[in-house]
Formats: C-alpha cells, structure tokens, sequence
C-alpha cells in the first residue's frame, strides 16, 4: 500500500488556494480596495469548504489544521496592517486585537495538538462551557467568523468610500458588537488553553517523579 502524500490532499490544496489569494489580497490592500477585499472574502469563504472537504472525504490533517489556522491569523493581521494606517488614532487597539487573535488561537491549537486533537475545533465537550457552544453550534461560529471578518472588512472599506449609504454604518455597528464578543471569547480561548497547557505541565512534572 503506498504512502498517502498529505500534501496533495484535497483540502490542503484548497488551503494553497487560500495562501495565493491571501497574498494576491496584501498585494492590493494599498492600492486597490474592490479588488483586495473580494479577495479577501473569497479566501474566508473557501475556509468553510476546506472544513467540509476535510470531513467528507476523511482528509482531517494536523497540517491542514495549523495552514488553516495561520492563514485565517496572517490574512486578518494584515488586514489590521492597513487599518492602523488608515486610522492611526486607533492603532493601538487593532495592535491589541492582533495580539489577542494571535496568541490565543495559536496557544489553543498547541494546547489542543498536545493533548491529540486534529484541530483546535475538536475540544473536549466536558471543558469551557462558552467554547463547547462556540465550537459545537455551527450557526455561533459562522456568526462570530462572518462578523468579525466583516467589521474589519466594511472598515477598510469605508475609507475608501466617499459618500458611504447610511445602512453601511448600521451594519458596521452589528458587526462591531459581534467583533467585541468574539474578543471575549479569544481572551476565554487564551485563558482555557492556558490552563490546559498548565494541566499537561503538571501531569508530565508528577509522571517524573513518579519514575
């Protein structure tokens, strides 16, 4: 039986697409808002088939996991790149949020990863109960994802519009609320995943000494 090449799977080689138009969308993010944002939200949307892929044909890979989960982190990073530019008054808050982002959901997929989980979506059932719902109810997390991408998208945006319609506003403002809860939920992310990795520090310190 010959080796499985994990790298051509098929939801990696969604995740590939993804890391081109992630760059193709930094590329245009100076220069050319349309463009760069259609890009942008295509890259978000294939996340959700590579998912898909993964679990329909049985294709779930610690790769495809951490590809995914960076290029998620680097696409939305950049984009608060630009956004500190366009609004420099408010640069240290979108630095606060790339860190949170960043921190939190790389310690969550170590954490995760350790303990032998293939994503950092596969959380015990038993552990936080805001992140067994975030994680379990498909609707919250597509909700939470799309908002938040959203937000940060319409305010690129924005700047780039002259005379903005007034519903655009009223939108940013939905999507703003759902930006501050998924933050919430990065600090519980950071908190538990902390916790974790603190838990598997003292099991592998107690199994020491036991030998």
């Amino acid at each position: 039986m010959s080796e499985e090449n994990i790298f051509m799977f098929v939801p990696n080689l969604i995740g590939y697409a993804r890391v081109v138009l992630a760059l193709i969308c930094f590329f245009l993010l100076p220069c050319c808002p349309w463009p760069a944002i259609f890009c942008y939200l295509l890259n978000v949307l294939l996340d959700e088939f590579d998912g898909h892929a993964a679990r329909a044909l049985n294709q779930s890979t610690k790769f495809g996991a951490m590809m995914d989960m960076l290029t998620d982190r680097c696409a939305t990073m950049c984009l608060l790149v630009n956004l500190s530019l366009l609004y420099p008054a408010y640069t240290f808050l979108f630095q606060l949020s790339m860190c949170l982002d960043i921190s939190s959901h790389w310690l969550h997929l170590h954490s995760s990863t350790i303990k032998g989980s293939v994503s950092h979506k596969s959380i015990d059932l038993s552990g936080n109960p805001i992140l067994r719902i975030y994680y379990t109810s498909k609707p919250v997390l597509s909700v939470m994802c799309a908002g938040n991408e959203l937000f940060f998208c319409l305010l690129y945006l924005l700047h780039h519009i002259e005379e903005p319609a007034g519903w655009l506003y009223a939108l940013l403002l939905v999507c703003a609320l759902i930006a501050l809860a998924k933050a919430a939920i990065s600090v519980v992310h950071l908190v538990t995943a902390s916790q974790n990795m603190a838990a598997l520090d003292t099991a592998e310190r107690q199994s020491a000494k036991k030998q």
